[in-house]
């Protein structure tokens, strides 16, 4: 067996969530950071299927967590961005130690913080705020912060209300407007969303 059939075995591991495997083909010369023909890590395929276990003993192993671009330059998830938009929390405790780079971009031009706001995980954004330097204010391509994304898709619920308080708590401006300059309160007040209206109110 050559060095490219251990490493579609060990990948075909990953995807099968057969971590005594994933060590067999590693133990054999499988390079960790190989990918399969959409560009995906062992780590990337581990994280989507939320295999705790995976990813925690893919880490150790020295994984590389950051994103590897594609021959195109297309830019895809990493383990980082897909955990935060996911709300997989279990995950992020095990990168959050090994200093992902918070400043790499989905393909929405969004951080992870965006779709974890967008999509009312309270503990995951809580948890990005508090021990990464996400940059709370970043404008993904659409045009939407953290904060206009919590109000626009949100739903108004308990959740999204605790998510804007999280946000304002550590430095969002609602004075940044969307791509037309539409303010946070003005889309708050279109929705109905009162309590929302009487969060940023207090500010």
């Amino acid at each position: 067996m050559n060095i490219s059939d251990i490493e579609r075995q060990f990948l075909s591991a990953a995807k099968n969530s057969d971590l005594t495997k994933v060590k067999y083909y590693f133990d054999l010369g499988a390079n960790i950071n190989s990918t399969d023909k959409n560009f995906k890590t062992s780590i990337l395929i581990a994280t989507e299927l939320n295999n705790v276990e995976m990813v925690r003993w893919l880490v150790q192993e020295g994984a590389e967590i950051d994103f590897i671009k594609k021959p195109d330059g297309t830019i895809d998830n990493t383990p980082f961005l897909y955990a935060g938009a996911n709300g997989l929390d279990d995950i992020l405790d095990i990168l959050i130690p090994q200093k992902p780079d918070v400043n790499i971009l989905n393909g929405y031009g969004g951080n992870a913080l965006i779709p974890a706001c967008e999509k009312g995980f309270v503990n995951t954004v809580k948890k990005l705020l508090e021990n990464t330097n996400v940059d709370v204010n970043s404008v993904n391509n659409l045009g939407l912060t953290a904060l206009l994304e919590a109000i626009i898709l949100g739903n108004g619920a308990i959740s999204h209300q605790q998510i804007i308080k999280l946000l304002l708590k550590h430095g969002a401006n609602s004075n940044i407007g969307d791509s037309d300059g539409v303010l946070p309160i003005t889309h708050a007040r279109k929705k109905g969303f009162k309590e929302i209206v009487d969060i940023l109110e207090t500010i």
